[in-house]
């Protein structure tokens, strides 16, 4: 196990140079990742296989360079394998990788795509009797706008897939913004509700823990850009 912490994060991302890093896509998402790795998901490099482990999906997998980091400071993958990130020989592409990358479940940054993922991921734990695994999803303000990100939302609402947890990283990076904030819009479709300060790892760590039982849950991350 790894023993570096959240102030070796950025130098860890300083080790993945090169033209297709899409910085702030990666660097909007640290705290909530580092958060999520440090202190809320049941998961460590030991219990990879274990089916009683969480799942993080990043549906937001075209920045995934926060999440090497902190897979990289958690002991998951090499601290010396970010230095090659996106060269031919190397498993940390641009776009994560869920069969090459240990902690990685899915392959990402195709937009959209994630929530509907994690839906399904929600109703099969359902399905095999798993209630103690969560499945938590990372979706940009901008890839809400993709409408199979509505269908999983309604879905998830009736179901009540009470398992599965949305983050949104709300930087205002949406066309048209959401009438009311990007809570509102979920809440009508029944899930619980939380907004926060997406760089407050006290606030972040409250608003998961404020899911309401019987439904699914969302907190809306708002990052504001350095």
């Amino acid at each position: 196990m790894s023993d570096l912490g959240y102030g070796d994060l950025h130098r860890l991302m300083t080790l993945m140079t090169g033209d297709e890093k899409h910085s702030f896509s990666a660097t909007s998402t640290l705290d909530v990742i580092w958060t999520l790795y440090d202190s809320v998901l049941k998961v460590s490099p030991d219990d990879l296989d274990d089916p009683m482990r969480d799942r993080f999906l990043l549906s937001k997998g075209h920045g995934p360079m926060a999440l090497y980091a902190v897979l990289a400071a958690k002991g998951f993958i090499p601290v010396e394998s970010l230095a090659g990130w996106g060269t031919f020989n190397s498993a940390l592409g641009y776009h994560p990788d869920g069969t090459l990358i240990p902690g990685v479940e899915i392959a990402s940054g195709s937009l959209g795509h994630g929530l509907p993922i994690a839906v399904g991921m929600a109703l099969g734990l359902r399905v095999r009797g798993n209630t103690f695994s969560r499945v938590i999803c990372l979706i940009g303000d901008a890839e809400f706008e993709e409408g199979s990100n509505h269908e999983a939302m309604a879905l998830a609402g009736r179901l009540g897939l009470s398992q599965l947890t949305a983050i949104v990283i709300d930087n205002r990076s949406s066309s048209h913004g959401w009438p009311g904030g990007i809570a509102r819009r979920f809440g009508l479709e029944e899930w619980s509700t939380a907004s926060v300060d997406g760089r407050a790892h006290d606030e972040i760590r409250a608003g998961i823990a404020a899911k309401q039982a019987g439904q699914p849950h969302v907190m809306v991350a708002t990052v504001e850009e350095k």
